[in-house]
């Protein structure tokens, strides 16, 4: 036995000229960070070739925005007081100007554990998170999985500075 229903079809009612446009998708603001430890000729095109690379690689991406490529050059990644570029990247973070960083590898970024881990958390820590883009060993901070790797190579990274000095 079916049951009568009492169902009343509205049709939507489209009014030209009243539609709100598609939003834009806002951009994904990037900066890079590069680094070189000596003023040699050699690193001098290594630095170089690194903000070269950066500035059009982030150009390139249609869905980022180029905040600035950041590059501190011959200053040890042993320690983050001295690096200029460095410390202002991470107050434009700070600052809301920056969604993500791209650097060539966790040893371009820093050579001592407790600072790559500690500025990785803080700026995981941020409201939006800033996530960071470790390009030689494809390590993106803000995985779940990356915490391990990225200590990994940041163990390795200081134990490589410390054999070279």
């Amino acid at each position: 036995m079916a049951m009568a229903q009492n169902i009343t079809f509205i049709p939507e009612v489209k009014t030209v000229g009243t539609q709100k446009p598609a939003e834009k998708k806002q951009k994904v603001r990037v900066a890079a960070y590069c680094r070189v430890s000596t003023e040699s000729e050699e690193q001098e095109s290594s630095y170089e070739t690194q903000v070269a690379h950066y500035t059009s690689y982030i150009n390139g991406n249609p869905e980022w925005e180029m905040v600035e490529v950041y590059a501190d050059n011959g200053l040890s990644g042993t320690r983050t007081a001295k690096r200029e570029a460095f410390n202002r990247m991470i107050a434009d973070c700070e600052a809301g100007h920056i969604d993500m960083i791209i650097t060539k590898s966790v040893s371009r970024f820093a050579r001592n554990i407790v600072d790559c881990i500690s500025m990785v958390q803080k700026l995981a820590a941020l409201s939006p998170p800033v996530g960071i883009f470790f390009e030689t060993e494809s390590i993106f901070s803000l995985k779940d999985e990356s915490s391990m790797a990225l200590s990994f190579q940041a163990t390795m990274a200081q134990e490589e500075s410390h054999s070279k000095s």
